[in-house]
């Protein structure tokens, strides 16, 4: 794939007039006042069919698995669920709003990503057909908020090694789960939040202790969610912390029905396809970004001439422009392989997070540059770029983290 076809050149222009009649008129809002951004998601996806689309998948899919669990699915149904392939015109429609909405509000792909994305992703990916009926199905449809709980004050990117969060089984059969998280995108509004923990098990390195993961529900008895926390950026996604204390779950809470889950491959599956998408949020920054600084290079004008004419400034933009199309190459190899039924590797996921987080940020903080001191005030959209974009490298793994998962990967085959 080498370029947008026709038919996605016209979804975009369609997700762009959205954008603009009912984002852009918000971003004050969103970005400096209090509103939460799920009504706007939510009209997008009904604007778009999103939801309607959501739920078909998912009775679609369930009905398959029914069949497949009593034994009632021919052969061909069978290889058609676990078929990953023909996928790419999917994957490409699902991008190209994302890249849209991240130029001017990053902020609301993580909402919705981490929503629809993280927590529907575990929940369709880990639990029993009852548990995605029960859940799964209105947090993929946004008729219901989502929160993926992994992160803990002092875990940073050891999340699983320094995770103190605990679930201790009762005589009963319940569990007891006590723990404080962090850095929670949509903790303050989830409707159903899927909390990741280690067995309560006497005598076990804490270390070493299985990882769990069940799914709450806002409101449940011990659990307290924060308002939502003041940030650098993103101020359109909101963030908050979550306590528990004593919140009795029940073994049909537990993701799976399994009473354990031995090793970090879920997380591991999960951060993969969190670390691709950075690459659509990169995209739309990027273009943005060098759409701005094309424009105020040929109107501001000092020394009696357009700065385009210097050639300081020039290079800004041609650096701008090598980045546009090493990120845009990256999105169109992640839609070429769903199109042939591959994901990419754990290593090329990271990868891609690694290049495209540091293109996004590296472009936006030169298109302040560009503006100079206009674009350090906030009535300037780059301003809010530069702001949003810093956190590409920090979340889903850090700059760091990516750099040694890589290595990592590779050096074990």
């Amino acid at each position: 794939m080498i370029e947008w076809s026709e038919q996605h050149q016209m979804i975009r222009e369609t997700i762009r007039r959205f954008v603009d009649e009912e984002i852009v008129p918000h971003v004050e809002e969103l970005e400096h006042g209090d509103l939460p951004p799920y009504d706007i998601l939510r009209k997008l996806y009904s604007t778009f069919g999103m939801a309607e689309m959501a739920r078909a998948r998912f009775d679609k899919q369930i009905a398959l698995e029914k069949k497949i669990a009593a034994g009632e699915a021919p052969a061909a149904d069978k290889k058609r669920a676990k078929d990953t392939g023909g996928r790419g015109d999917a994957a490409a429609m699902s991008i190209i709003p994302i890249i849209e909405l991240c130029r001017y509000c990053p902020g609301l792909v993580t909402a919705l990503g981490v929503s629809t994305g993280l927590t529907g992703a575990a929940i369709m990916s880990k639990g029993s057909i009852e548990q995605k009926e029960r859940w799964g199905k209105d947090v993929l449809s946004l008729d219901k908020i989502g929160a993926w709980a992994i992160t803990e004050p002092g875990s940073g990117s050891d999340a699983f090694g320094s995770m103190k969060s605990t679930a201790k089984l009762q005589q009963d059969g319940s569990y007891l789960l006590n723990g404080n998280k962090t850095f929670i995108t949509n903790g303050p509004y989830a409707d159903t939040i899927v909390f990741i923990c280690k067995l309560d098990e006497a005598g076990v390195d804490p270390k070493d202790r299985k990882v769990m993961n069940f799914v709450l529900d806002r409101g449940m008895p011990g659990l307290t969610q924060t308002k939502a926390m003041r940030k650098m950026g993103l101020h359109s996604s909101p963030t908050g912390e979550l306590f528990l204390q004593d919140v009795v779950a029940g073994p049909e809470r537990l993701l799976g029905g399994k009473p354990v889950e031995r090793s970090s491959s879920g997380a591991k599956d999960t951060f993969s396809i969190e670390r691709t998408g950075v690459a659509s949020m990169a995209l739309g920054i990027i273009e943005h970004c060098l759409e701005l600084s094309l424009k105020y290079a040929k109107e501001r004008k000092q020394f009696g001439r357009p700065i385009g004419e210097f050639q300081l400034i020039q290079e800004k933009i041609a650096r701008m422009e090598v980045a546009r199309m090493n990120v845009q190459n990256l999105v169109f190899r992640v839609i070429e392989g769903a199109e042939l039924g591959k994901g990419p590797s754990f290593a090329e996921a990271s990868a891609m997070k690694l290049y495209s987080a540091r293109a996004a940020t590296e472009v936006a903080m030169e298109a302040v540059q560009i503006y100079g001191g206009n674009g350090y005030m906030a009535e300037y959209h780059v301003e809010q770029l530069a702001r949003d974009a810093k956190v590409l490298q920090i979340y889903a793994g850090t700059d760091e983290i990516q750099i040694s998962a890589i290595a990592r990967d590779l050096l074990s085959r």
